[in-house]
């Protein structure tokens, strides 16, 4: 079992309200963002493979689990931040100038076909940006966090993105299954990567993707078509672990779901390939 299992019935200080809106330190915030993706990797871990899966789109699906996650994150984030909305991948909600964004069970079709690379995203988002975020992987006693400013942490470990050169890098991915039009782009970069980068790898969570470049394990990642809460707080682990994270364009537009992160020199391969 992960470390340091979510408590319930503990309140929360009222200073997070003001800390997303403040110019203060974010460390109370990504507290709360491990607290409640503990909470959801609990309800997770707890579950039974399920019997019945709906199809939201073709090849996505969801599961009584990642309602049930989320429900039970959902409940822990408005108790604790009233003024902060919460915008799940599940039940929808709003966004604003401060919102947390929920995926409950980031690698729902893992899960269900009993791999176990899945996890649980919590982000913070203020002015466009995350600030504060946990991910947490329920059944490989995994846990990060990180906050703007204060580092991406992996317990009392500090994370660090790979020094490793591009022609050694191991890259990881997502394929573009619920845009199909999108896959002539995405074959384009991962041909290019496979040519001129050591190895590559589809793990099919974005999230523990993004964690593993901020450890050092992958050496960057990129891919087309995700959403805020796929990327959020990742995309926040591997900036603050020293790594560089934009949109295919080189932008700041990733929040949007084109993403590329990674080490400085091997995001530097990244954009290039994909202006190419």
């Amino acid at each position: 079992m992960i470390e340091g299992g979510a408590d319930r019935a503990r309140p929360v200080a009222s200073t997070l309200v003001p800390a997303i809106h403040g110019s203060e330190g974010f460390d109370d915030l990504r507290r709360l963002a491990e607290r409640a993706a503990r909470l959801g990797a609990e309800v997770i871990a707890a579950a039974d493979r399920p019997e019945e899966v709906d199809e939201k789109a073709a090849g996505d699906y969801v599961t009584e689990v990642d309602r049930a996650s989320e429900e039970a994150i959902r409940s822990l984030l408005s108790t604790a931040t009233p003024d902060i909305p919460v915008l799940g991948e599940e039940a929808g909600g709003d966004t604003g100038e401060s919102y947390w964004a929920v995926d409950p069970l980031d690698g729902t079709r893992n899960f269900v076909l009993g791999l176990p690379v899945v996890g649980v995203s919590i982000a913070a988002v203020r002015d466009g940006r995350p600030v504060a975020g946990a991910v947490v992987a329920p059944f490989l006693d995994l846990c990060f966090s990180a906050s703007e400013g204060g580092g991406a942490w992996s317990g009392a470990r500090r994370l660090a993105v790979s020094t490793r050169p591009f022609d050694r890098a191991v890259v990881a991915t997502g394929f573009p299954f619920r845009s199909k039009h999108l896959i002539p782009q995405h074959l384009a970069a991962l041909r290019r990567v496979l040519e001129e980068a050591e190895d590559g790898r589809r793990a099919g969570a974005a999230s523990l993707d993004l964690a593993w470049v901020a450890a050092g394990v992958f050496d960057g990642f990129f891919e087309l078509g995700l959403h805020v809460w796929d990327v959020a707080a990742g995309a926040l682990l591997v900036r603050e672990a020293g790594g560089i994270v934009t949109d295919w364009g080189g932008g700041d537009g990733y929040l949007g779901g084109d993403i590329l992160a990674g080490s400085p020199s091997t995001h530097a391969a990244l954009l290039r390939i994909a202006a190419a």
